[in-house]
């Protein structure tokens, strides 16, 4: 009975941060109650799993990161060269960006478990961003802080290009994930 409780209770989170990032989307400033409701659950059952919004919005945080790293690990990194391993955790870290675009864009204080799988995903950056410098795509001498900065500017900026909600092939991970990488790698100039 207790494992089917914990299945149950933890259905019932997931259902709770799902309809929480698609209502937060729509209206930053939704209450509980309309996420409640988007769930398909009673207020009491979401007071129950968070006791406020701002418990809602770190567990939010937490959950969005840990699909990052996710995401990241998914991609194994480790197991191909530097380009291709480029590629490979661009396209699924655009694909979970895309899925939790409100709780991704929105500064939220850090809790300590938020902050631990942020740097988690700054260290994992950071590998890939010196192998590819090892492996002579990114200058010796680029500075890879910067780099890092860049690269997480170009993910956010691919998701909001102008007119990208027109068209919806303009929203794939894999050709989102080309457009990022040419430009991290060759800026706007003309390729060699």
């Amino acid at each position: 009975m207790g494992r089917a409780l914990r299945a149950d209770a933890e259905r019932s989170v997931r259902a709770i941060l799902e309809a929480a990032e698609r209502v937060l989307t729509q209206d930053a400033g939704a209450s509980m109650e309309q996420i409640a409701e988007a769930a398909g659950l009673t207020r009491i059952t979401v007071h129950r799993r968070f006791a406020n919004r701002q418990a809602l919005l770190e567990a939010l945080a937490v959950s969005a990161k840990q699909q990052l790293i996710d995401a990241i690990e998914e991609a194994r990194p480790d197991a191909a060269p530097a380009l291709v391993a480029l590629y490979r955790v661009t396209a699924n870290v655009l694909r979970v960006k895309s899925t939790w675009r409100f709780t991704l864009s929105h500064a939220t204080a850090h809790t300590e478990a938020a902050a631990a799988l942020w740097s988690e995903i700054n260290a994992h950056t950071h590998e890939l961003l010196t192998r590819a410098q090892r492996e002579g795509l990114l200058a010796p001498d680029a500075d890879l802080e910067w780099t890092r900065q860049v690269y997480y500017a170009l993910l956010s900026e691919a998701l909001n290009r102008p007119g990208a909600d027109q068209d919806p092939g303009a929203q794939d991970p894999d050709t989102l994930a080309t457009l990022v990488i040419d430009t991290l790698l060759h800026g706007a100039g003309p390729h060699d």
